[in-house]
């Protein structure tokens, strides 16, 4: 069965290791196959990873979209590591996300990795209210 992808105008999608802009007009079209697929509103880039937590986002990614993911593996652990000594109540987010990975399932990681980036929020914000 394939996947039905409807772009805005303009919208930038990601399949395999190619990046597609929509014309003008909003497109609509399947894809059938196997392949890592992001829509825009998904891609992380290494400018807009400012926090941790997008840090590991965009480790993920990056092992989502690349042929080999191991070459990341490294970089994510390390990040995993700092992140978790800075916030140990983070255990059941990376635990997940850790999870996840070690599945294959890595769409499924980058929406735990969108979870953590919220509850990293929530800490910086209970932080600075302090």
């Amino acid at each position: 069965m394939a996947l039905k992808v409807e772009l805005k105008p303009n919208e930038r999608i990601i399949i395999g290791q190619v990046v597609i802009r929509n014309d003008e007009q909003r497109t609509r079209f399947f894809i059938e196959g196997e392949a890592p697929i992001l829509r825009e509103k998904d891609i992380l880039t290494a400018a807009s990873a400012a926090t941790p937590a997008k840090k590991i986002y965009l480790a993920i990614q990056l092992m989502y979209l690349a042929q080999d993911p191991t070459h990341e593996h490294e970089t994510y652990f390390a990040l995993v590591r700092d992140f978790m000594k800075a916030a140990p109540s983070s255990l059941p987010h990376m635990t997940e996300i850790n999870n996840r990975i070690l599945s294959g399932d890595l769409y499924k990681a980058l929406k735990a990795a969108k979870q953590l980036i919220a509850y990293e929020a929530e800490l910086i914000e209970n932080a600075t209210r302090v």
